[in-house]
């Protein structure tokens, strides 16, 4: 006798209400769950949290310079990859304001991950027809380790807005299969609407291309969707309409890459460590073992306990009981090719909803994989773990699967009846969702602990700003993730060049400011206290008395010349 995971009709067991009826107990916990999720990282954004870097600060100064009209930059400054999204987001926000800030850089981010949580939980409801499930997705999402947080919050390029990139494109492609040609649906007779959804999903996909390549897997995904059940339809109206939005999206990284001749692909793997080397062992570890845990929120900041890396061993077996079960379904025909006579917005075809939630594993396979393969994995496996976020948009295809063995236990293929075997998959299956949740929770828990410390360091910093306007300092020389940080917090009020410890010059991500600090007569240095830098400039300082006067407040050194 075979055994599988038993999966209820869709909606079989979760009424939908009718159209103006009042939200029921599980809506009425989702908007609370979406309202909490929202709510945390608006805490966090109001305390200074997650801490702020110069890498943040460059999307900042280029959002400052579109708000000015200064400039308009098609890739974040210093490099030809990552598209410089969220700068134009910022750039409104800066203006009303009447300059810039760190929370106004972060108020887009903080849109995007609200509209994330929104969208996956609609892609739920489409692929599985299970509110409670719906509830469950959002209250996961909703919590936020420490590096969770930081890629949804932190406007360094790319992650706040790949996730709701890649949910919205597979909730169009779910809609475009489900309502396609052939079928009754919500949407016969209005072409239009279709249209605008192809147009839709060719403009995400372009946009995405040039933002961030992470996401190219969720793209590839849902377009195999797409050519699945519409290929027909891909050959006329709606394949021209998709390719001219699709160009459109990418416009900006088409148009440099023509007038430069250069290939942002060769940075990308350059970014990627190819240019690196890490051994197979340091790569697999990074990749496998410690990569999940970290880069989908089940860990510490900046460390994963032993007992938090059990999700590396769950995560092959999700992923292998997924696609198993997807495949199973998208195998099985529809009880009516044709579509029901009155189908609901709500309704999706099971093999459209299984196709789905396959891309969806795949894609989270493709993504770990090519970042085991990379260097970064072995090289900087805890920063580097960042690469990973795409895969919470695959998280409801994942634990589809367990959430039905805890519902409905496994079903017999020849009986129909429940035995041991069932209640014990129940019970794992909900031991491992309450684990799910607890570890995320957990590390929800340390991250919010680190926030009085951050908020600490942020008002150091806003002092060392503070006082180098009233010492009358415009130009300072100082380390890489403290030059464009200042820049920053200060409206390019200060401006700084990048040194290396040994006082040489660094990487300046805007040339503009080095050529701008060169030409000052006596700039400044500024160090933290406990630096390289700052013992190097100490030490400048007792074998030439008298060359540099010392300005020490809590956390700085500011050396300026006479």
């Amino acid at each position: 006798m075979t055994v599988g995971v038993r999966e209820q009709p869709r909606g079989a067991d979760s009424p939908r209400p009718r159209p103006g009826a009042r939200p029921g107990l599980v809506g009425w916990l989702t908007g609370l769950a979406v309202l909490a999720g929202v709510g945390y990282r608006l805490w966090l954004l109001v305390h200074a949290a997650p801490p702020t870097n110069s890498d943040e600060a460059t999307m900042g100064l280029a959002a400052l310079h579109i708000a000015r009209g200064e400039n308009f930059p098609v890739w974040f400054y210093g490099q030809q990859y990552m598209g410089t999204l969220e700068a134009y987001l910022a750039a409104p926000v800066f203006a009303l304001a009447g300059g810039p800030s760190l929370l106004g850089l972060r108020l887009p981010t903080l849109a995007l991950y609200a509209l994330f949580l929104l969208l996956a939980w609609r892609l739920t409801l489409r692929l599985t027809g299970d509110r409670w499930f719906g509830l469950l997705m959002v209250a996961l999402l909703a919590l936020g380790s420490d590096r969770i947080v930081k890629n949804q919050l932190i406007a360094g390029g790319g992650y706040p807005e790949m996730n709701a990139a890649g949910a919205a494109l597979a909730l169009l492609a779910v809609d475009l299969a489900t309502d396609r040609p052939g079928r009754r649906s919500a949407d016969a007779g209005r072409p239009g609407r279709r249209l605008a959804r192809w147009a839709g999903w060719g403009f995400l996909a372009g946009l995405m291309i040039w933002v961030d390549p992470l996401v190219l897997p969720y793209v590839a995904a849902t377009g195999a969707v797409l050519v699945g059940f519409c290929r027909r339809e891909l050959w006329g109206a709606a394949g021209v309409l998709l390719g001219a939005a699709a160009v459109l999206g990418a416009a900006p990284l088409l148009g440099h890459s023509l007038l430069t001749g250069r290939n942002p692909l060769h940075a990308v793997l350059a970014a990627g460590g190819a240019n690196a080397t890490a051994g197979w062992p340091d790569r697999l570890h990074g990749g496998l073992v410690l990569g999940p845990p970290l880069g989908m929120g089940f860990c510490a900041p900046g460390q994963c306990a032993t007992w938090q890396l059990w999700w590396a061993l769950a995560l092959p077996l999700l992923l292998a009981i997924a696609a198993a079960t997807a495949w199973r379904a998208l195998r099985t025909p529809d009880p009516d090719p044709a579509g029901p006579a009155a189908v609901g917005p709500d309704v999706v075809s099971p093999r459209v909803a299984a196709a789905t939630r396959l891309a969806l594993v795949l894609a989270a396979v493709a993504t770990v994989g090519a970042y085991t393969v990379s260097s970064s994995a072995g090289l900087t496996p805890v920063e580097s773990s960042r690469y990973l976020s795409c895969l919470l948009i695959s998280l409801p295809a994942l634990l589809w699967p367990v959430w039905a063995a805890a519902r409905h236990g496994l079903r017999p293929a020849a009986t129909g009846r429940r035995g041991v075997g069932s209640t014990l998959a129940r019970s794992v299956a909900a031991v491992l969702l309450a684990a799910t949740l607890g570890t995320a929770a957990h590390a929800t828990g340390r991250a919010a602990q680190t926030v009085p410390a951050t908020r600490a360091a942020e008002a150091r910093h806003t002092e060392l700003v503070s006082t180098l306007r009233q010492l009358g300092v415009r130009h300072v020389r100082a380390g890489y993730w403290t030059c464009n940080r200042l820049t920053f917090a200060s409206a390019e009020q200060v401006v700084c060049a990048v040194v290396d410890d040994t006082l040489r010059p660094g990487f300046d991500r805007y040339p503009a400011y080095r050529r701008e600090v060169d030409g000052a007569a006596a700039p400044a240095w500024v160090a933290p206290a406990g630096s390289p830098l700052a013992e190097v400039l100490d030490e400048r300082q007792r074998s030439t008395p008298g060359s540099l006067d010392l300005v020490t407040i809590e956390g700085w050194r500011i050396y300026l010349p006479r």
